[in-house]
């Protein structure tokens, strides 16, 4: 089938559905049928609903609270979801584990093996493909809140039918984003294709009347991103969901740490996902809003780390978003312990709670930093659409063969990994280096203006090391790298 963004035909949906089921024995489970797994999920809860608990979330004007977290076993997984649910999170979450994330299920059936055996978790995550329905099941049964599958897999089609037959009712995750920050040999044509069909997976279930939630991964490589590459590559799988049928989209953004510009550009993306959401005819689609806490290098000191994961939290509230994904104290020491979680969880929840009835309003710094990214998207988009003669599957890949769109520091062949980012004197992320990056010539005198204005100020040269300083600032303490 040649790749474009068009609908996938039942039939040709069902015929791909029984090669997926195939490539691993919990596929095979009767529970797995789609009359089944629909049933199961008509019964669960309202309250359960991931799609619900956002919508209600947006209405009300407030944001809810979401960890990562996942271990090997289901009994673990349920122990550390209850106490995370206890310590205030809102929304649970189903980490999977890297093996799994690799389609290498017998290499994850080794780890729960050893898992099991010493008595704890011996993978980085839940391997969901390995527990099958049957145990995914007594997970999502185990709690009162909804659950998202959380991961980073180029190919989640297997884990997305056990996870939606299970009661996960959200899924992270698209063609673009869990493949150029995450992979390294897998095509951006085969990703779509691939994330196509867990969308038409959703799809499907609408039209049977059920309700689930999609969300692509905004913070892609979490290193210094411009938000308009962020926000364009969110539209983009938006996009390509909405054409397979997906009616809840949720669009995100990492944190930046410029507050300005955060705020600013989460703004843009929720406007301009709706917006070009029906530009394209897709009316009835309901867009939420995440927002990421620091993605980078966490200071290591447990203080220093709380008043990064607040700072975070102060951004989401005032940004508006429908929910955030938070961080640990102990983010920089590895995968953390479900108390650090849940310290994570009660700080972000109170500082967002703090401002739940106040309005922070559009400053004239917000509203330019609004317009600017809105103008980079829809130059990138611009650039997508003609590439693809108007069908933007096509034209996103194109834009990445030609590095029309190109994210930093990522190890995928298939980006150009030639656009070069740098803080300005206020730091705000710009680009140092643009590479083939398809911003036209105006956006791209702003970006060199602001980067010169910052070296000035410190006496430096405006080249490659100011990147690098840029990276290592905020788990010293600063935002910006200055050599001083």
């Amino acid at each position: 089938m040649n790749l474009r963004n068009e609908k996938w035909s039942e039939g040709e949906f069902l015929r791909v559905r029984a090669e997926v089921l195939s490539t691993w024995p919990t596929g095979a489970s009767p529970l797995l049928s789609l009359e089944k797994a629909a049933g199961y999920l008509r019964n669960i809860p309202a309250g359960k609903n991931f799609a619900a608990a956002l919508e209600t979330a947006k209405a009300k004007g407030i944001t809810l609270i979401q960890p990562r977290a996942g271990v090997a076993t289901i009994d673990g997984q349920i122990t550390l979801l209850r106490y995370l649910a206890a310590a205030g999170a809102d929304l649970l979450p189903t980490t999977i584990d890297s093996y799994t994330r690799l389609n290498r299920y017998e290499e994850a059936e080794r780890g729960l093996e050893e898992s099991e055996k010493n008595g704890r978790s011996m993978l980085n995550g839940f391997p969901a493909v390995n527990h099958g329905v049957e145990g995914c099941r007594k997970v999502t049964e185990a709690v009162g809140v909804p659950v998202e599958i959380r991961h980073g897999t180029p190919d989640a089609r297997l884990l997305a039918e056990i996870a939606f037959a299970s009661g996960f009712t959200s899924f992270e995750g698209g063609g673009i984003s869990y493949n150029i920050p995450y992979a390294k040999n897998i095509s951006v044509e085969d990703t779509i294709r691939y994330w196509q069909y867990c969308d038409r997976l959703v799809g499907y279930y609408e039209d049977l009347g059920i309700r689930l939630n999609r969300e692509p991964f905004g913070p892609l490589t979490g290193t210094l991103v411009p938000p308009a590459i962020g926000n364009a590559v969110a539209i983009i799988e938006a996009l390509l969901a909405a054409e397979q049928g997906v009616k809840s989209i949720t669009v995100g953004l990492g944190q930046c740490g410029a507050v300005v510009q955060d705020i600013a550009a989460l703004r843009a993306l929720s406007d301009q996902t709706e917006e070009y959401l029906r530009r394209f005819g897709y009316e009835d689609v309901s867009v939420t809003t995440v927002f990421h806490q620091w993605m980078g290098g966490f200071p290591e000191d447990e203080a220093e780390a709380l008043a990064l994961i607040a700072t975070a939290s102060f951004v989401a509230a005032a940004a508006g978003a429908t929910k955030m994904i938070t961080k640990t104290p102990l983010e920089s020491f590895g995968v953390p312990t479900k108390e650090a979680n849940a310290a994570g969880i009660k700080a972000s929840k109170f500082v967002v709670g703090l401002f739940t009835d106040q309005s922070i309003s559009d400053n004239e710094k917000i509203k330019e930093e609004y317009r600017q990214t809105r103008r980079e998207v829809d130059c990138l988009l611009k650039h997508v659409l003609i590439l693809g003669k108007g069908d933007v599957a096509i034209g996103a890949v194109e834009a990445f063969r030609q590095g029309i769109i190109d994210i930093p520091f990522a190890p995928s062949r298939f980006n150009a990994n030639r656009m070069l980012p740098a803080r300005d004197n206020e730091g705000c992320i710009r680009i140092l280096d643009f590479g083939n990056l398809g911003f036209d010539e105006d956006i791209k005198a702003f970006h060199q203006t602001k980067i010169k204005e910052r070296a000035r100020t410190e006496g430096r040269e405006a080249n490659f090391q100011l990147t690098v300083d840029d990276i290592r600032a905020v788990s010293c303490g600063r935002l910006i790298g200055r050599p001083y």
